[in-house]
């Protein structure tokens, strides 16, 4: 009999426990009218930057949401050299060239724009058929990376090849590519 007292005083206790809240009141927080809530935000802990979340989401092929992490990264940074380049890159691969141009246009302006900065443009204007200015813009890129990126030589090349081929320009379209190099730059490389 002590026994069988035993094992139910124990069953008591432990469905007991089980209805317990565990003490610190956090179910009570989040359970509420029979809904349950997402807990709050720590505003202890250190936010990420929003220039690597984007970059990150670039290089997921987010760019819908890369643009939305640029735009919240100019908050913090301002309409610097990596916002311009990420929001014209971003625009670039959803097939936004006029919102491209003009951003990257913006980046290069600054004194701070890198040859892959430069590099994007360029590839912008051969897509929008301005093949004379792209190889301008592309031959900058190329002395200012000091001829040490593949990618732009190739860019560089094929500006070439439909500055002095028109033709070569009509029948062939090309597709291009966004490579992640370094931070929050991205240089852009033909598909085979």
């Amino acid at each position: 009999m002590t026994d069988l007292r035993t094992s139910l005083a124990l069953v008591a206790l432990f469905s007991l426990a089980a209805c317990s809240t565990g003490g610190s009141g956090t179910s009570e927080t989040l359970i509420a009218d029979g809904q349950v809530y997402a807990p709050g935000l720590d505003g202890s802990a250190e936010a990420v930057d929003g220039l690597i979340v984007a970059a990150r989401l670039m290089d997921a092929a987010e760019y819908e949401l890369a643009m939305d992490a640029y735009t919240r990264a100019a908050l913090v940074h301002g309409m610097n050299v990596d916002v311009l380049s990420g929001l014209g890159s971003a625009n670039l691969a959803l097939g936004r060239l006029g919102q491209s141009e003009t951003l990257l246009r913006r980046a290069v302006e600054r004194a701070d724009a890198t040859p892959e900065v430069w590099n994007n443009l360029g590839v912008v204007l051969m897509e929008r058929g301005k093949t004379e200015e792209a190889t301008l813009v592309l031959r900058k890129a190329y002395a200012l990376d000091n001829g040490r990126s593949d990618a732009i030589r190739d860019n560089l090349r094929l500006a070439l090849a439909k500055s002095e081929n028109p033709v070569y320009d009509a029948p062939l379209e090309q597709d291009y590519k966004l490579v992640r190099r370094g931070g929050s730059d991205y240089v852009i490389r033909a598909i085979p």
